[in-house]
């Protein structure tokens, strides 16, 4: 597979799980509005995707989320089963995205610092 067709799935999957958030994740104890997903990774045979997310809380939060997120996943693959028209239907793997949380980190650094 060509890693542009390979780009267009991932991306895809990305638009395809972040929007049925809201219907797999309804009345979760984590609010769907919480949770972004930043990137999809999938493998070169589609059998496998990495699923990145960033979850707004603090860490008892995130890490219910995660739990939430995981249980949920052959959830989203029905979901991308029924929408998405590809050979194999990806087995999900959720994995906790902290570069937004570092940038924020770096940007408190950066105002904290004096002006000249």
């Amino acid at each position: 597979m060509g890693v542009d067709r390979l780009e267009r799935v991932n991306s895809l999957l990305k638009r395809v799980i972040a929007e049925s958030m809201f219907t797999v994740m309804r009345g979760d104890l984590v609010p769907p509005s919480s949770i972004t997903v930043t990137g999809v990774s999938c493998g070169r045979d589609l059998h496998d995707a990495v699923v990145s997310v960033s979850i707004f809380g603090d860490e008892n939060l995130k890490t219910i989320a995660m739990r939430q997120l995981r249980s949920r996943a052959r959830r989203f693959q029905e979901i991308i089963a029924r929408e998405v028209k590809l050979k194999f239907t990806p087995k999900l793997a959720f994995r906790l995205d902290r570069s937004i949380e570092k940038g924020d980190e770096v940007l408190a650094i950066l105002d904290s610092l004096p002006q000249s």
